[in-house]
């Protein structure tokens, strides 16, 4: 399996690492930085430098089989080293510092729509979630006012670990109705943004809400009989 030192540092941006084994759904490592896509946050990108200087690019990176099994997709093409190679995992960090700034928004998002979260995406600049609110009318202009109030007041984003039974007995935390929080490893990582948010989730996020930066509601649609989607996107 692979070490995620993404989980206890997210603003690492390389790190030293293995190849364990090279196949058709990429190159996994002994450690990584590299998130891989879930929950909605996209796979990280960026390359694989090898000891001779060459490069390999990687253009996503994906789960495998078992819960800390990380799969680095290369670019098409590319001549892949052995397996034993040691290497430097490089991230594109300024993508994956975008994605974090917009993941921790759309926290601060679920903490201001009350309702069900059916579905969410986060992407380079832009995010959105959909909430089950059949009678409820939503407002732009106030969701926003709402977002970049709790952006400016710079709450500390800090993540922690609960076990299975305890969040067992607080069904409140689990808001997705479409992503479930992974269980049967004994414990579950939550995201705690300090006095607004707490819910399971094993993404990357900035470390203060103020971090985030200016954001704004650009589209509210409907998606059928009870279904409303906010799309938020960085200002500027």
């Amino acid at each position: 399996m692979t070490l995620l030192l993404f989980r206890d540092d997210p603003y690492a941006r390389s790190c030293a690492a293995r190849i364990e084994a090279v196949g058709e759904r990429g190159i996994r490592l002994d450690r990584t930085v590299f998130y891989a896509e879930s929950g909605g946050q996209p796979g990280d990108t960026g390359t694989l430098r090898l000891a001779d200087g060459s490069t390999i690019a990687i253009v996503n990176t994906r789960k495998g089989d078992g819960p800390d099994e990380i799969w680095h997709v290369p670019a098409p093409g590319v001549g892949l080293p052995a397996a034993g190679a040691e290497v430097t995992a490089e991230l594109d960090w300024e993508r994956r510092h975008r994605l974090m700034r917009m993941h921790t928004c759309l926290h601060l998002l679920s903490a201001i729509v009350t309702g069900e979260v059916t579905g969410g995406q986060v992407s380079d600049g832009k995010g959105r979630l959909d909430f089950n609110l059949p009678d409820t009318q939503l407002d732009k202009a106030h969701i926003t006012a709402e977002l970049n109030r709790l952006v400016a007041e710079d709450h500390p984003v800090r993540p922690r670990w609960i076990t299975d039974e305890e969040l067992a007995a607080r069904p409140e935390l689990v808001r997705t109705m479409s992503v479930k929080p992974p269980v049967g490893q004994g414990r579950v990582r939550l995201l705690d943004i300090e006095g607004v948010d707490l819910q399971p989730c094993g993404g990357t996020h900035v470390a203060r809400t103020a971090e985030i930066g200016a954001v704004e509601v650009a589209k509210i649609e409907s998606k059928g009989r009870q279904n409303r989607r906010v799309n938020v996107a960085f200002r500027g």
